[in-house]
């Protein structure tokens, strides 16, 4: 059954974004208070719709668009309809661009609201101006779900849409694809808000692993580590300030790097009446061979309020020294040396176990907005698991 004629309320989802995701509602009919089936379009080699560009010709607002596993070769599309599902079936569905894009710009282009995609593999999106994405989110809202990215000019980007917001969870953004230095494994716009938790971003290229010019910016349980091989410039940058809650991430600069910044916010000018960075329970390491900077916080212009800057729990390691300023607030964060995680050759930068820090994560300040108390930690790969109980190291990663 095709969806060319689901705009009826009748068949219209809610993706809505409550607590700490996005969740799909089954569609009501005016008038009525039970939920009526959503319509579904079914794509693959052997369904009446081989491709998606056609099933994004077909379908309509609140579709279910199912996609039967398997390789999809130059097969890009525009979705511009709302409360759309995109969703595999049967395993990865993997597009491969071939060359090809849409509208000059990537893979996917999105520009619907309360849109998601899950379970898709973008590879190798390039167009002529070097800003090919696996997806560009033209407008709208939009979550982005078990997808993984690998040899794209850029992951994920957005426009300056200022009512757009964007959630990613559980994805992977790796080996970019460089062009001209500017390549960034997710770009993402002067928009209302982001929200990234449980990803994996790696290998970025001259490019940062994670940049982002939202008005709110939630960086959550993830790994953004350069690795071996990767030349990200900043790990984390927020160039235009706003709010960012950097909480419980694994962040590590590679040996390769030409910029010694790690985490850089407000290095372009602040955009946004509110900025606040607030980096809470996150493991940073610098492994730059001459020594970086774990946080670049660039002072603010009259008559705009210096930004609010709170560092709690942190460890940071490597050859970088503690990053510090007036006016900052800042409670227990530590230096330690690499010999102090467990496996720091393999990642796992749990303390270990006879570590003198073990127990001594600091008692956070209550604040109802933002919530600063870690729930879960990152697991990998792209993932994240529930804690058991409260953190009681300092750093992302606790012993379970």
């Amino acid at each position: 059954m095709n969806c060319a004629n689901s705009h009826r309320r009748a068949f219209v989802g809610q993706l809505l974004a409550v607590g700490s995701g996005w969740h799909v509602r089954p569609a009501t009919a005016a008038g009525h208070g039970a939920p009526q089936a959503r319509q579904i379009l079914r794509v693959g080699p052997g369904r009446d719709v081989k491709s998606l560009a056609d099933a994004a010709r077909l379908a309509g607002d609140g579709c279910l668009v199912e996609v039967d596993a398997g390789d999809y070769l130059a097969d890009v599309a525009y979705w511009p309809q709302s409360q759309l599902q995109l969703r595999a079936v049967g395993g990865r569905v993997r597009l491969r661009a071939a060359g090809a894009a849409v509208r000059g710009k990537g893979i996917f282009v999105v520009a619907g609201e309360q849109v998601l995609i899950e379970g898709f593999d973008f590879h190798d999106a390039q167009v002529p101006d070097l800003n090919g994405a696996g997806v560009r989110m033209d407008s709208g809202s939009l979550l982005i779900r078990d997808c993984v990215f690998a040899g794209n000019e850029t992951g994920v980007l957005t426009n300056n849409e200022p009512d757009s917001r964007l959630e990613l969870q559980n994805c992977e953004f790796g080996h970019i694809l460089r062009r001209d230095g500017q390549n960034h494994n997710v770009y993402v716009g002067q928009i209302a808000s982001l929200r990234v938790q449980g990803c994996y971003f790696h290998h970025a290229q001259i490019g940062q692993l994670l940049k982002s010019r939202a008005a709110r910016n939630e960086v959550l349980y993830n790994r953004i580590t350069d690795e071996s091989g990767g030349a990200a410039s900043y790990e984390l940058e927020f160039p235009n300030g706003g709010v960012a809650v950097v909480l419980g991430n694994l962040i590590q600069q590679g040996a390769q790097t030409e910029n010694a910044h790690i985490i850089s916010y407000g290095v372009e000018g602040y955009r946004w009446p509110v900025n606040e960075l607030h980096l809470v329970h996150n493991t940073v390491i610098d492994q730059r061979l001459f020594g970086g900077t774990y946080l670049r916080v660039s002072p603010s212009r009259p008559p705009l309020q210096a930004p609010t800057v709170q560092l709690f729990n942190n460890l940071f390691a490597g050859n970088s020294r503690m990053p510090s300023r007036d006016g900052w607030t800042m409670r227990g964060n530590h230096v330690v040396d690499l010999e102090e995680f467990r496996q720091p050759a393999d990642h796992d930068y749990r303390l270990r176990p006879e570590s003198t820090l073990r127990g001594r994560a600091m008692l956070l300040p209550e604040t109802a907005e933002p919530d600063l108390t870690p729930r879960r930690q990152y697991e990998h790969p792209r993932h994240s698991v529930a804690l058991s109980g409260p953190a009681r190291d300092p750093g992302a990663l606790q012993q379970g």
